[in-house]
């Protein structure tokens, strides 16, 4: 009798697991780009440029790039569903990145109820209507995560708030958003290099 060499179970791979998982939420697609909704994926985008990563197709239904920051290694991930599943990239990019505490779990979104150019940096809390958070709280079975939230304000007049995130801000807004983009990315280096507490602390300044 031939005997044929004994197979292990197939395992899902990990490497040496992440310090954090930094998620920037958006729509993929030319589209999209540089709408109110994409700016927590322009965050990310920034996150991997300062850092030497570049942002490439993986199995787990997102851009991802692995850096190290502060010499500690950072996923930072643009889901490539739509915003409405965000939550399938984030739970398939927790497992691949050994991240067993959403406290290790960043995502950076657009806030309809912060002013334009206002940020918060926060840990757990309401979802605020936010069908990306929605998402990945389903497949997470926790709000737990941390928060980098963008102001995008509010809609004027009668326009929906979901017209008002799917469309490009006007010039003096978008250069608003811009320098609050850069702020953000520092927001995640911070929450990486101090915590969550002084990250609010630095960031929450404004009432």
């Amino acid at each position: 009798m031939i005997r044929r060499p004994h197979r292990e179970p197939r395992r899902e791979r990990r490497g040496e697991p992440a310090a954090l998982l930094v998620v920037g939420l958006g729509n993929p697609g030319s589209e999209f780009a540089g709408t109110r909704h994409n700016v927590g994926a322009e965050v990310v985008g920034l996150l991997a440029d300062r850092h030497g990563g570049a942002l490439r197709k993986s199995r787990e239904l997102a851009l991802v790039a692995e850096v190290r920051i502060g010499g500690e290694r950072v996923a930072l991930a643009f889901p490539q569903t739509y915003m409405n599943e965000s939550g399938q990239a984030v739970g398939r990019l927790a497992r691949r990145h050994g991240i067993d505490d959403p406290a290790r779990v960043v995502v950076v979104h657009d806030e309809l109820d912060l002013p334009v150019g206002y940020l918060r940096v926060k840990a757990g809390g309401g979802l605020a209507g936010h069908n990306g958070l929605k998402s990945i709280t389903a497949h997470l079975r926790t709000q737990d995560y941390l928060r980098v939230r963008i102001g995008v304000g509010r809609p004027p007049g009668r326009q929906s708030g979901a017209d008002h995130v799917l469309r490009r801000p006007g010039r003096a807004e978008a250069t608003e958003l811009a320098i609050v983009v850069q702020e953000a990315a520092d927001a995640v280096e911070a929450i990486l290099a101090d915590g969550v507490d002084a990250a609010m602390g630095r960031f929450n300044y404004r009432s």
